[in-house]
C-alpha cells in the first residue's frame, strides 16, 4: 500500500501514529505565572544531546481557553521551564486521567491522586515518585506547518532518579517498566532487554 497523506489513506483511522513505534512519553509537569500546576503526557518526545543534555517534545493541538496551545505550551512560554517525567507502567491509570481536557486552573496531580515535589534547579513542580524526571530550561520552540504545532527544546539541568531503579549503578528500566505510546490507543511496557556490543568495540 502506497498513500499520499494530502489524498488521505482510506483505512478506518490514521496509520501514522502506529508506523513511529514504540515511543516513549513525557509526562510534562509545567505551572502557570500564578501558580497553577499542570501535567500533561506528550508521546512525540526523546533526547537530542549528550553535552549539554537537551530534549524534546511537541504539542500539537490547541484549547477552548488558550490562544494557540495547551496548558503546557502556554506555561511554558511564559515561565521558560519545564520537567518531564517518566511514567511506569503501575502509573497508567493517572496518565490516563492527566490526558483530559481539564479547565487551565484544573491540577492534574490532584485530579490523578499523584504527589507533587519542588523541582531543585527550576520553579516547577515535578512528579514526586516518577522513576526519572529531568528538569528543563527552555533553548527553544520552534513552529511547524500546519495549526499549532509546535516543538519545544530544552536543557536538562537536573536529574532525580528514584533509588529503587538504580541497580549495580546503571539505571535499570526493567525495574519499573516504563510505558510507551503505539499507534492508536495501544500502549505497551518495555519489559525486558538485551545488549548489542557494536562491532568496533
Amino acid at each position: 500500500m502506497f498513500y499520499r497523506p494530502e489524498n488521505g489513506h482510506g483505512l478506518p483511522h490514521n496509520p501514522f501514529n502506529a508506523l513511529i513505534t514504540p515511543r516513549p512519553i513525557a509526562w510534562v509537569s509545567t505551572q502557570d505565572q500564578d501558580g497553577n500546576a499542570n501535567l500533561a503526557p506528550y508521546s512525540f518526545f526523546n533526547g537530542t544531546a549528550y553535552v549539554p543534555p537537551q530534549v524534546m517534545f511537541a504539542s500539537t493541538g490547541t484549547k477552548e481557553d488558550q490562544t494557540n496551545a495547551k496548558d503546557t505550551l502556554a506555561n511554558i512560554r511564559a515561565t521558560g521551564v519545564f520537567c518531564i517525567n517518566i511514567v511506569e507502567q503501575a502509573m497508567t491509570d493517572a496518565m490516563n486521567i492527566s490526558t483530559e481536557g481539564y479547565a487551565r486552573e484544573v491540577d492534574e496531580f490532584e485530579r490523578a491522586g499523584l504527589t507533587a515535589a519542588q523541582c531543585e534547579t527550576i520553579t516547577c513542580p515535578r512528579l514526586a515518585d516518577a522513576p526519572a524526571s529531568m528538569e528543563c530550561q527552555v533553548s527553544d520552540i520552534l513552529q511547524m506547518k500546519g495549526a499549532n504545532n509546535y516543538v519545544i527544546h530544552g536543557e536538562v539541568t537536573g536529574i532525580h532518579m528514584r533509588d529503587n531503579c538504580i541497580v549495580e549503578g546503571i539505571f535499570d528500566v526493567t525495574t519499573f517498566r516504563p510505558l510507551a505510546r503505539l499507534g492508536y490507543r495501544d500502549y505497551s511496557v518495555v519489559d525486558n532487554t538485551f545488549t548489542l556490543a557494536r562491532p568496533d568495540d
